[in-house]
């Protein structure tokens, strides 16, 4: 259930900055979140509940650094290679730290 809703909530911040790029973008968007979602739970049942409950900053720290270590640079990577403006690399990025924070969101208000 906590994945699912995870993923729900990345996929509705990421559908309200595709609203003017078309809602598409962001239903295509659902299985990989349902994958990164199902990881990042893995992650925080690894760190256990003892552990979150007494550092609670753990689940935006975990889930945001994600984003900002893999998600972000693999997208700037992309974008460079392919000709594409620097600030439409941040803007993915940006959106997809948000997606991650809300992942993390979720599963703290969850738990």
């Amino acid at each position: 259930m906590g994945v699912t809703a995870a993923a729900l909530a990345a996929a509705a911040v990421l559908w309200a900055f595709a609203r003017k790029r078309g809602w598409q973008r962001a239903a295509t968007m659902l299985p990989p979140l349902l994958i990164s979602s199902a990881m990042l739970g893995h992650n925080f049942a690894r760190v256990g509940t003892e552990t979150l409950g007494a550092k609670p900053w753990l689940y935006w720290m975990q889930s945001g650094g994600l984003a900002v270590a893999f998600i972000a640079p693999a997208l700037w990577i992309g974008y460079v290679r392919r000709g594409l403006r620097k600030s439409v690399a941040l803007n993915d990025g940006g959106e997809w730290l948000l997606a991650y924070l809300a992942m993390g969101t979720v599963f703290w208000l969850l738990s």
